[in-house]
Formats: structure tokens, C-alpha cells, sequence
């Protein structure tokens, strides 16, 4: 024995104890999904316990990032965490480079009411992220955070690439990647978000409207 206190957590014969730092979330061994499937139930379970002046609050929270309610505490309840970031991509932005770095009005006056987290813009290499970044910044009055070099549309990147590229636009902010959001219109930029772990991927039809 090792003089420390045991824990309260029981266990289940042959069930080794969460150690110290453990959240209490499922386990990643045999028998996961239905671990998980129970812990967010449990979760789920909490919510009409809340009490009235913390749903005022999320209420709140979610018109700052421009999320319907529903939406925000979807993504709550599913990471533990606030969203402190938004990832756009161009598409998403409706950008067109062609314009003069002209997107629809009703897109900046939504990345401009914005409060309280970071916005940080996703572009191919050959766009140079950080300098569009700054030019949309000079065109629209709209400040990016950070800027991630995105794979090209004809480049065959695995999950691992656009993991990569995802998490070193986050690491200078020292940004969590389950509290950022990516903002876009493919498929397979979903992917990439569940590759680099994000809080959610959400299509810019539904973020943005019309």
C-alpha cells in the first residue's frame, strides 16, 4: 500500500480504476461505445436540473457566436468546453477573390458582431493565408487571429495532413482544438475537423443563412 487515499470510483471485477486526472469520461478499451452512448445520456440528464439563471447565460453565450441555442448547447454538452474560435474557410466566407476580396453583407456584418472568441481563416497555400488574412482585415475591418494553410482541392491529403494543418493554425494561440469550430461547404472538410479533433463542423448555409 502506498498510504494514498482510494479512490470512490468502483469498479467492475477485472475493471482497472480511473487514476488521478481522470475526468470520469468512457474509457477508450473494449466496450467504448456503449460507454460513451452512457456517458452523454448521463450528461443529457442533467440539463433540465440546470438552473434558470445558467440557461440565461448559454442563451447568452450563443447569440455572442452567433449559434441558436440549440446549437450552442449541442456543442457544449458534446466537448465540456466554450467555443473560443471559429475556423472559416473561403468558401464558407463566400469570398470572391475575384471581386476585390468581396463577400456578402450579410456574412460580415455576422463575422463583425462576433464577441468573445477568436476568428481565424482557413486558405490554400497558394493564397497565402496570413496575407489574406491581413488583406481581408484592410477590405472589411474583419481581424483574423491566425490563418491555416488548408490542403488544395487537387492535393491527395489524408486525414493526418489536414490534422496537421488544422492543429499548427491553433498552437501559436495555444488554443484548445475541441473548443474550435470550422465554418465551411465540402464534405471532406467535416473530415478534417473530426480528424483534428475539433468541438464541430458546421455547413456555412446553415451558420450564415441567407
Amino acid at each position: 500500500m502506498n498510504g494514498l487515499p482510494r479512490s470512490p470510483v468502483s469498479a467492475l471485477p477485472g475493471e482497472r480504476l480511473p487514476g488521478i486526472g481522470h475526468n470520469q469520461g468512457p474509457s477508450l478499451d473494449t466496450g467504448r461505445s456503449w460507454r460513451a452512448y452512457a456517458w452523454k445520456q448521463a450528461r443529457t440528464a442533467l440539463l433540465p436540473k440546470l438552473p434558470l439563471e445558467v440557461i440565461r447565460r448559454r442563451v447568452r453565450r450563443a447569440q455572442e457566436l452567433g449559434l441558436d441555442y440549440p446549437q450552442y448547447a449541442s456543442i457544449l454538452l458534446g466537448t465540456g468546453r466554450d467555443i473560443v474560435a471559429f475556423l472559416f474557410t473561403c468558401d464558407g466566407m463566400g469570398l470572391r477573390l475575384e471581386r476585390g476580396l468581396e463577400m456578402p453583407g450579410h456574412v460580415v456584418d455576422k463575422l463583425r458582431r462576433l464577441n468573445r472568441c477568436d476568428r481565424l481563416l482557413g486558405a490554400q497555400r497558394r493564397l497565402d493565408p496570413p496575407a489574406l488574412a491581413a488583406a481581408l482585415a484592410a477590405r472589411n475591418g474583419i481581424d483574423f487571429a491566425g490563418a491555416a494553410t488548408l490542403p488544395g482541392a487537387n492535393e491527395q491529403a489524408g486525414w493526418g495532413a489536414a490534422r496537421a494543418a488544422l492543429r499548427d493554425a491553433l498552437k501559436p494561440l495555444r488554443l484548445p482544438s475541441d473548443a474550435v469550430v470550422l465554418v465551411g461547404t465540402e464534405a471532406h472538410e467535416r473530415d478534417w475537423a473530426e480528424a483534428a479533433q475539433l468541438a464541430r463542423f458546421l455547413p456555412a448555409e446553415g451558420y450564415f443563412g441567407g
